[in-house]
């Protein structure tokens, strides 16, 4: 794991958002004009979920915090303006969901970001 070069982005910053009870931690890591891509299989690679800025962004991550799940950073990787991670969860009945995403940084901050994730469907 590793930090960029003249940013505050390291990895332990990454982990204690993402680890953590609240969104507050994490959404500190975004730019105010940042921009996340969701693909999963309801938001397909043709019409990814697109959210915009801090605000909307908050009030995804907000929605994600208020559910009774752990979130565990797998790994991370940072070059530069660029980082890559994994992340896991799961919920209390063992429902698990995987993310993978790809960053771009500006500032030290996440200024866009690719997710790609997928979750445990009941049968």
């Amino acid at each position: 794991m590793g930090t960029a070069h003249g940013t505050s982005f390291d990895t332990e910053t990454l982990r204690r958002g993402i680890e953590g009870d609240t969104s507050a931690d994490l959404l500190s890591l975004y730019n105010d004009d940042a921009e996340i891509r969701i693909i999963d299989h309801t938001s397909q690679p043709s019409h990814p979920k697109v959210v915009h800025g801090r605000d909307e962004i908050r009030e995804m991550l907000d929605d994600v915090y208020s559910r009774e799940m752990t979130h565990h950073l797998d790994q991370c990787i940072v070059e530069g303006d660029r980082a890559a991670y994994s992340e896991s969860c799961q919920y209390p009945d063992g429902t698990r969901v995987v993310a993978e995403s790809m960053i771009t940084l500006r500032n030290g901050r996440i200024d866009e970001q690719i997710m790609i994730q997928a979750w445990d469907e009941n049968a």
